[in-house]
């Protein structure tokens, strides 16, 4: 039996008079890659934030195995921040902007979390480091500062950053959405490397044909909710919803 490591429920969020989600669903099995597909304000990243508690729904529930956060039910105050820091740390988050520290070389930047907010020993968490930084194809940058790295490097040090937290779940926001199209394809790999890995992912991107290889499940929102789901060859492939088919259409024949 396939074991569940994410599970949503219920999720509602508005921004002012906004709606952005309307009650959002799904869960993720342990070693499995979700993406979220969907236009411009169709809730997805909101829907990523949530996963760890960077957004804080008005409604419903986040569990990341035995973690789990009920949102309308979140204290205020310390306690509040107690618990969602509980669920932050069961993730690692790769972000549009790489948000790497402009002073602090490569190695510094991934040893980082591991050293300074897990208070794990700087030897070991260089060593990892190390490790991850030849896994993205970086061992000869690990003493370069990020204005030494093309945007593209500079997403691969950003994607051993958040693995080297050792999560039990990896988020992506839209990770090739600054990029310069050349240097896309490098950051792809690398993400496509990791699901082969097993590692647990949630991925928002606009990048279909990387979708339809990585994903075992598609979500495709719109209005923030889910208009359709299911393996990437039926929603991307052979998708049921109009909305869907019209949203594909734009995205893959603009022309």
């Amino acid at each position: 039996m396939t074991e569940t490591r994410i599970r949503v429920t219920g999720l509602e969020k508005s921004f002012g008079e906004n709606k952005v989600l309307r009650g959002i669903d799904f869960e993720s099995a342990r070693g499995t890659s979700t993406v979220l597909l969907g236009p411009s304000g169709s809730g997805k990243t909101t829907v990523l934030r949530s996963l760890n508690a960077l957004e804080l729904p008005e409604r419903g529930t986040v569990a990341i195995d035995d973690v789990e956060v009920d949102f309308a039910a979140l204290p205020k105050g310390k306690a509040g921040r107690r618990e969602s820091s509980r669920l932050r740390a069961q993730s690692g988050m790769v972000f549009q902007a790489h948000n790497l520290f402009p002073h602090k070389t490569v190695l510094e930047n991934v040893i980082e979390g591991p050293v300074i907010a897990q208070g794990r020993a700087r030897e070991e968490a260089v060593a990892d480091a190390e490790a991850l930084l030849a896994q993205v194809g970086l061992a000869d940058k690990a003493g370069s500062y990020p204005f030494q790295l093309s945007g593209g490097q500079q997403q691969r040090v950003g994607i051993a950053r958040a693995l080297a937290l050792k999560p039990r779940v990896v988020l992506f926001d839209e990770p090739t959405s600054a990029l310069d199209p050349e240097l896309v394809g490098e950051v792809l790999a690398v993400i496509k490397d990791l699901a082969a890995e097993g590692w647990t992912m949630v991925v928002v991107t606009h990048e279909i044909r990387f979708a339809e290889q990585v994903a075992d499940q598609v979500l495709f929102l719109d209005g923030g909710v889910i208009v359709e789901r299911g393996p990437s060859a039926q929603v991307i492939g052979d998708p049921r919803e109009e909305r869907t088919r019209r949203f594909l259409k734009r995205i893959l024949d603009p022309g």
